[in-house]
């Protein structure tokens, strides 16, 4: 550390509570920066005109939903047998489910477990997408 950079931790040493409260609020002033934002990298220095933007954190999706939008007229059979296996649906429902497309197979579900009901399904014949 350089001689100033020792010299300012000494003074910060030294002052009370109250006044570091004080020194915080000046420099979030001078700077235009929010000291109560942790931020990766350490600090992050105003645009030319302005203050820092703060950005939301973008969540990750933990849970999907599998819909089915097609199913071919020659493929029915092979996706029919696939649908029963994956919602434990009777012959009858899983007809029905199919009549009026896009319909949701499985809601809620882990990725893995998604993406591995969209590849049987699209094996069967049935176009599919992950939401």
């Amino acid at each position: 550390m350089s001689t100033t950079t020792n010299e300012i931790i000494e003074k910060l040493k030294s002052i009370t509570l109250l006044e570091a409260a004080e020194l915080v609020s000046q420099i979030e002033e001078t700077f235009g920066v929010d000291a109560s934002v942790p931020m990766a990298g350490g600090f992050m220095m105003p645009a030319a005109g302005g203050s820092v933007d703060q950005q939301p954190a973008v969540e990750e999706k933990t849970s999907f939903d599998v819909i089915l939008e097609d199913v071919s007229a020659d493929k029915r059979v092979a996706a029919l047998k696939v649908i029963r296996n994956l919602t434990s649906l009777g012959l009858k429902e899983a007809k029905e489910l199919t009549t009026s497309l896009p319909k949701v197979i499985k809601e809620s579900i882990s990725k893995e477990e998604a993406e591995a009901a969209k590849q049987q399904l699209e094996e069967a014949g049935a176009k599919v997408k992950i939401q």
